[in-house]
């Protein structure tokens, strides 16, 4: 059997990770992004840009097995998330249309704000999404979309990504960063490794023949309050003082699930924060 192909569509930080890791377990990768020249070594470069109906002039003529669409907002309004995740989307199933390519299955990257939960309640895939805000809803018409395309469709919910070069929190916590205690703001997270690891996994799982949901939600096994993540970063970084102004709360509170892709063999590397956090300060 010949080596899957993909082609990865907003071919970033995420993407370019995914696509290494598929470049090591012998996939031919075709990366989709305005800068080719950023994509990693061994990934075919498609010069394309997202908003553009045009069809970009290095678009693969062959068989795509697989499509992931993993685009990021570069405008952070509703117009700039229409444009990423359901314009976007929307130009690349018909660039498939015109060379005729129907791929195996599609990926498409969500996020956790189609649930507009706030009392710290568990999510799982079977949660109502009831999203609170335009991201969310802008995300539940793109996944409706991709569900609509015509190609076999999962969306993967990823919750609130950190790791190397994504270190927001570590720098509020080293300026004294005041958050609410009670009660509790429950936030969710994955490490990036964990959330190219679960992209993988799943294109893996079905070019072995396994059948996969229509949705899977990325996130550790450990959803905390952010006062205890705030806590512990503090601690191990030795910050002893708080910043001035009162206790922040964000809008949200709710624990999410990732019962549904451990039950088809997925661990995250980092089952945590701690452990998550602790490799990127050990610089692991």
């Amino acid at each position: 059997m010949s080596a899957p192909s993909v082609l990865i569509a907003g071919c970033g930080d995420v993407g370019s990770r995914l696509a290494t890791q598929l470049l090591n377990s012998g996939w031919e990768v075709h990366g989709l992004r305005r800068d080719v020249s950023r994509l990693p070594q061994g990934v075919i470069g498609v010069a394309g840009d997202l908003f553009n109906k045009d069809c970009p002039a290095t678009w693969p003529i062959g068989a795509v097995d697989y499509l992931v669409y993993c685009a990021a907002a570069t405008d952070h309004d509703e117009a700039g998330y229409r444009a990423a995740y359901i314009q976007g989307l929307q130009h690349v199933l018909e660039w498939l249309g015109d060379y005729g390519q129907v791929p195996n299955r599609l990926l498409f990257v969500s996020s956790s704000s189609v649930y507009g939960q706030q009392e710290g309640e568990w999510v799982d895939e079977n949660s109502p999404t009831v999203a609170a805000g335009y991201s969310g809803r802008v995300m539940l018409e793109a996944e409706q979309v991709a569900r609509d395309s015509g190609i076999p469709a999962s969306i993967v919910r990823l919750t609130g990504i950190y790791g190397p070069g994504r270190e927001f929190l570590l720098t509020q916590v080293r300026r004294g960063y005041r958050v609410a205690i009670d009660p509790p703001l429950y936030a969710n997270r994955i490490h990036v490794d964990d959330a190219v690891g679960l992209l993988a996994f799943l294109l893996e799982a079905d070019w072995r023949g396994v059948a996969l949901d229509d949705v899977y939600i990325g996130v550790d096994d450990a959803p905390a309050s952010l006062a205890e993540v705030v806590g512990w970063l503090r601690e191990y970084l030795g910050v002893t003082e708080w910043a001035e102004d009162a206790s922040v709360r964000r809008a949200g509170s709710k624990r999410c699930s990732n019962a549904r892709a451990k039950a088809l063999g997925w661990v995250p590397k980092y089952p945590s924060f701690r452990e998550g956090y602790a490799a990127i300060l050990e610089g692991r």
